[in-house]
């Protein structure tokens, strides 16, 4: 009995063994038959993970709440205005606080599903040097680094006049003006007024890149995320070519 309980064990440890050897074997036949991508595939390949990226971190954020509810990226009083803040709650004025938060998150999403092909155009124009040497790159947020480098003078421009839209649109102006009155009317408080659209502006802008930094992290480290055989070609060969 003792001699076939040894001969069984030692029959299951060579399966196991054959069995480890053909799944490596699959991977790296797998690996090797998807090649080496071409400069395009490279620059196509990077480009679409960017607007899938985009695409993805846009819709989310434009949703019911999508700002509001992310402790990543909520809006809350601007810092030289945290006083503001205190000093309203201080005096019972918790619901006008509230208000102007909620207001201003809201404003930022209904801004970010605008921001989607400002970010398709951008990632257009990237160059065939630019895409090879961001997919190659240590760093897991290179493509959002690049990107955010080329394309924030260009959103600050063309994503300011859609914030102050939003901001009018859902009340976050007149909430703000709310706000700032009641407190510079409290007595012996230094007046205060920051710029609201310049900063929900460069607020909201943070949180799509944020997202889209999610989502570059998501295709160079799951496999699963590469949902298209140009994905899954152009990050193996990034995989197999880490430094």
């Amino acid at each position: 009995m003792r001699t076939i309980k040894i001969i069984l064990l030692s029959t299951s440890l060579f399966m196991f063994s054959a069995c480890e050897t053909l799944n490596q074997a699959g991977q790296i036949l797998t690996e090797a038959g998807l090649g080496n991508p071409s400069a395009m595939e490279i620059s196509s390949g990077l480009k679409q993970a960017l607007e899938f990226g985009t695409s993805a971190g846009s819709d989310r954020l434009s949703a019911a709440d999508g700002f509001f509810t992310n402790a990543a990226v909520k809006i809350l009083f601007p810092e030289e205005a945290l006083k503001v803040e205190r000093t309203l709650r201080s005096v019972g004025l918790n619901k006008l606080a509230d208000n102007v938060i909620l207001s201003l998150n809201r404003a930022a999403e209904a801004a970010a599903i605008e921001a989607k092909p400002i970010f398709i155009s951008a990632i257009k124009g990237m160059t065939f040097s630019d895409a090879s040497n961001i997919l190659l790159s240590g760093q897991q947020d290179a493509a959002t680094i690049y990107f955010r480098r080329v394309t924030n003078e260009q959103l600050q421009q063309k994503f300011n006049p859609i914030i102050q839209n939003s901001l009018n649109k859902v009340g976050a102006t007149r909430y703000w003006t709310d706000a700032i009155t009641a407190y510079n009317n409290i007595p012996f408080v230094s007046k205060v007024n920051p710029d609201l659209s310049a900063y929900v502006t460069q607020k909201a802008i943070d949180g799509i890149f944020h997202e889209i930094a999610q989502e570059e992290l998501k295709v160079r480290t799951r496999i699963s995320a590469r949902s298209t055989p140009l994905l899954q070609k152009v990050f193996a060969y990034a995989d197999r070519n880490k430094g």
